[in-house]
């Protein structure tokens, strides 16, 4: 048996993950009996080529796609086994996402944006503000709390996400190409910091990209193929 202290280490794990899709007349397996595990405090990077199954595996993982068969534990609790009420409580307090499509609503200024989630979750206003305006101002947009998506650069809107991600203190962050969108320099300097904020807290983060460059930067880099890792 395991001893205490390292089951404990254990963030996050898979076994046996299996998902197929329908495309017209044919079934396409994704993932084909995924195991995994992921260490607290650890930055783990998942590659592969396009349509390898990274989104679909990292989606898996963070409670947002159910897999036909296999499972997941989080924090010694199995994902998907409680209702979705729970479900939709887990992630919104205790996981962090950040897409490659910044998904900011355009209406909204930076502050406000970030600030979505904690409403979403029935945070204390005046301490979720003060935490949001503290993580802007880490993040590098203090003068830019009150611009709207569209007043900011594509590296800015970014940043404006990652503080959106960290705003309720997750645990686990998840972030899907979060470069792909960005330069080479801006997606290096989105990566450090990134890397920066979770080591900082010792929260665990998963990146799904298709720069092998960038995850060299990671404490573990994984390559999906054919729907197995590699």
């Amino acid at each position: 048996m395991m001893p205490p202290a390292m089951e404990s280490n254990c963030h996050l794990s898979a076994s046996q993950l299996r998902r197929s899709y329908r495309v017209g007349a044919r079934t396409v397996d994704v993932l084909k009996g995924i195991d995994l595990e992921i260490q607290r405090g650890e930055s783990v990077f998942l590659v592969g080529a396009s349509g390898a199954g990274k989104t679909t595996l990292m989606y898996t993982l963070a409670g947002l796609e159910r897999p036909e068969s296999g499972s997941v534990t989080f924090e010694g609790e199995e994902l998907y086994s409680k209702g979705d009420g729970a479900e939709c409580r887990r992630r919104n307090h205790r996981i962090g996402f950040v897409f490659q499509g910044y998904f900011l609503l355009p209406e909204l200024t930076a502050l406000e944006n970030v600030l979505l989630p904690s409403m979403i979750g029935s945070f204390p206003a005046a301490p979720a503000k003060a935490r949001a305006e503290d993580i802007l101002e880490r993040v590098g947009l203090a003068e830019r709390m009150q611009h709207l998506p569209a007043e900011l650069s594509g590296g800015e809107q970014q940043r404006v996400a990652i503080a959106r991600a960290l705003i309720n203190d997750p645990t686990m962050l998840f972030a899907d190409e979060p470069t792909g969108n960005l330069d080479s320099r801006t997606g290096a300097t989105i990566i450090e910091l990134l890397l920066s904020l979770m080591r900082e807290n010792r929260r665990t983060l998963v990146v799904v990209t298709h720069d092998s460059h960038l995850a060299q930067r990671g404490d573990r880099r994984l390559e999906i193929q054919d729907g197995q890792i590699v």
